[in-house]
């Protein structure tokens, strides 16, 4: 049969999760330079001094313009959009009918009708899909992510974090910054280019995305790093920017709830077998033949308290349904040192290993989903394991039955896939073996905790 689509694709395989499972694809493309000085000291200038991202490579943009765009977004987003227009911005969820979530994403309110939708594609191109097929007068402009994008960007996007970020870009601005509030966007002037600014603060500490043409990126990049020497910035490469992100507590990716059912049927026609949703990889200890084990909730991923029932949107009247069942708890989970340097010692043997642990960030698959364990019983989900030079130590982010989130709660991470669990040429021969874990806050940063929306 031809192959189309990604319903043509999960008919032709059989069962979505080995497609997912058995995808060749490795970890989420970071398309810049690995480290600009080395991922250690790149990692602690976001805690110590500054350090400077370039984003303009890796997340797809899908730049949305009409009279109803705000009646596009309220009915397919399940936070509210009553008080959002030009110049501010917000996380905006989307779920299926039965409440899972197909992603989220940073929405930019570039204009009053204009909005610009950032992130890895799942959440963009569900609300492309509806702004297409359904009756609104809206037009979609799609700016593919760099490894799949056959020309220029069209913007750059920058961002400047860590406790003397501020104070370099009142430098590079010439003077103080504007008044802004927490995801509000104002506009500055850098190397004599008008350059719009995001106000937010991951590291813990104030800090600003920046964004402007593609074409200017490169004199506003140069005009940053020079005024910033002297304050310690750093520019980070793709190693520190996999795993910083993970200290603030945001789970990059879960697996989007678009694989099975009737009711998605239509969308999975719309997606192409060469798209993003029908290549990426699951990988992982947790292994299931049904693909809906895999998903997950807003309350899960602890966007519990954005959900706002003050409109109609899809997967409403689900979410209300599971709001007062139990929930998962998004949690940090330091895993042991002896184990951590056990799986690294495996390295020497002559017989079996364990699967290895690239450092920072032993990611393998787009959507790494490990088991979290208690005397043998599943009791969670640990994704995207990190090192963390901050913390001195191996992190991942979980998701673990309520009444097992209290902080020093011990429980274990089973790493590596069982054996045949996939075909994924990334994955070599190895074993698997249990890892100890204690549970900690998210963010495990406290000053992340603190003043992130200061």
């Amino acid at each position: 049969m031809s192959v189309n689509t990604l319903e043509d694709k999960i008919k032709n395989i059989g069962n979505p999760v080995d497609m997912l499972r058995n995808a060749p694809l490795g970890p989420y493309v970071f398309p810049i330079q690995s480290e600009f000085t080395n991922w250690r000291d790149e990692q602690e200038s976001w805690r110590t001094t500054a350090v400077f991202f370039d984003q303009s490579h890796h997340m797809t943009d899908h730049y949305m313009e009409g009279p109803d765009v705000k009646k596009l977004l309220s009915d397919l987003g399940i936070n509210t959009f009553k008080n959002f227009g030009r110049n501010k911005a917000k996380q905006i969820i989307v779920c299926n009918h039965d409440g899972y979530v197909i992603g989220d994403s940073i929405l930019f309110g570039l204009e009053d009708e204009k909005i610009n939708i950032v992130n890895r594609p799942n959440a963009g191109n569900w609300v492309q899909y509806h702004a297409e097929t359904g009756d609104y007068d809206v037009t979609v402009d799609v700016d593919h992510r760099s490894v799949t994008n056959k020309g220029q960007r069209k913007g750059y996007r920058f961002e400047v974090q860590g406790p003397n970020a501020l104070e370099i870009l009142t430098r590079a601005n010439g003077g103080p910054l504007p008044e802004m509030k927490f995801f509000g966007m104002v506009e500055l002037t850098i190397a004599g280019r008008k350059v719009r600014a995001l106000r937010h603060g991951m590291a813990g500490a104030p800090g600003l995305e920046l964004m402007g043409p593609f074409e200017e990126g490169e004199e506003v990049r140069s005009a940053i790093l020079e005024v910033g020497k002297d304050l310690g910035i750093l520019a980070g490469g793709a190693k520190t920017y996999s795993t910083v992100a993970h200290e603030s507590g945001w789970i990059p990716s879960e697996l989007p709830a678009i694989y099975f059912g009737e009711k998605m049927k239509a969308y999975r026609e719309w997606l192409p077998a060469d798209g993003f949703e029908a290549n990426a990889s699951l990988g992982g200890s947790m292994v299931s033949d049904n693909v809906e084990d895999y998903y997950l909730t807003p309350y899960d991923l602890g966007y519990g308290h954005i959900i706002n029932f003050d409109h109609d949107f899809i997967g409403r009247d689900a979410l209300m349904e599971k709001k007062e069942q139990p929930h998962r708890r998004k949690v940090t989970l330091s895993w042991s040192d002896e184990d951590v340097i056990r799986i690294f010692s495996s390295l020497f043997n002559k017989g079996d290993r364990f699967k290895f642990m690239d450092i920072p960030a032993s990611h393998y698959a787009t959507y790494p989903y490990d088991m979290v364990t208690m005397n043998g019983k599943q009791v969670g989900i640990s994704c995207y394991p990190i090192y963390t030079s901050n913390f001195r130590r191996w992190i991942s982010l979980a998701m673990v039955d309520e009444n097992l989130s209290a902080p020093g709660t011990e429980v274990s991470i089973v790493w590596g896939e069982p054996d045949g669990g996939s075909n994924k040429p990334v994955v070599e021969r190895h074993i698997q073996t249990e890892v100890k874990a204690t549970v900690g806050v998210c963010p495990i940063s406290d000053s992340a905790r603190d003043v992130y929306k200061k």
